[in-house]
């Protein structure tokens, strides 16, 4: 399993105060909103950083929330959220860039820097200068630790919402497209918190797609 480190934001804390480790999650859920997380990182902390942090999608579920608990006694880590109904009204893009810009909100963005786990700047005009980097959740402790954050927050989110829903399982699935998931909507349709735009070959008679 890939460990990352914090080497590029240590040559970034050369001419910035703070390096802003972003990453998303629940981009391609089917249900539930979209979270954005952050983590503020100063040269203080470049000596703290859990030696058990990864992407989070390398961390087996189970060690999820005592590493985000980890994360959170490092330093601080926020989420934004943007709600089905944005992502339906504004698209994905717009929603992601709504969620990250409302996490930043929680942070001081006066002199830092924003590093981006992706190819393109989603986040837009956020305040401070972003610097992009493929595979930053993997590579980068900073983002490594906002996404920990994000996807512990929104998995508790879709946990609690599936008390109201049993039926779809997102205690277990998380609002993706699992088989039982997709088997539950062609039985019962979308909930309110579906994704309605995104259904359209699920829902559909032609099984075959699927």
């Amino acid at each position: 399993m890939s460990s990352p480190n914090l080497d590029f934001e240590t040559s970034l804390l050369e001419t910035y105060r703070s390096v802003i480790g972003v990453d998303e999650v629940g981009r391609g859920a089917l249900a539930g909103p979209v979270a954005v997380g952050a983590f503020s990182l100063m040269p203080a902390l470049l000596d703290g950083m859990p030696t058990s942090l990864r992407d989070s999608k390398l961390v087996p579920e189970k060690k999820r929330a005592a590493l985000a608990l980890e994360v959170a006694a490092w330093g601080q880590g926020v989420v934004g959220y943007s709600s089905v109904e944005v992502i339906e009204s504004s698209g994905i893009n717009r929603a992601l860039q709504l969620a990250g810009l409302e996490a930043l909100k929680s942070l001081e963005l006066a002199g830092a820097v924003i590093l981006l786990d992706g190819s393109h700047n989603w986040l837009g005009d956020c305040g401070a200068d972003v610097v992009v980097r493929v595979k930053a959740d993997r590579d980068c402790g900073s983002v490594s630790a906002g996404a920990i954050t994000a996807k512990v927050a929104r998995d508790q989110l879709m946990v609690n919402l599936s008390q109201h829903y049993p039926d779809y399982g997102w205690e277990g699935n998380k609002g993706y497209s699992s088989a039982s998931h997709i088997s539950a909507l062609q039985r019962l349709g979308p909930s309110e918190h579906h994704r309605k735009s995104w259904l359209t070959k699920i829902l559909s008679s032609d099984q075959a797609l699927f």
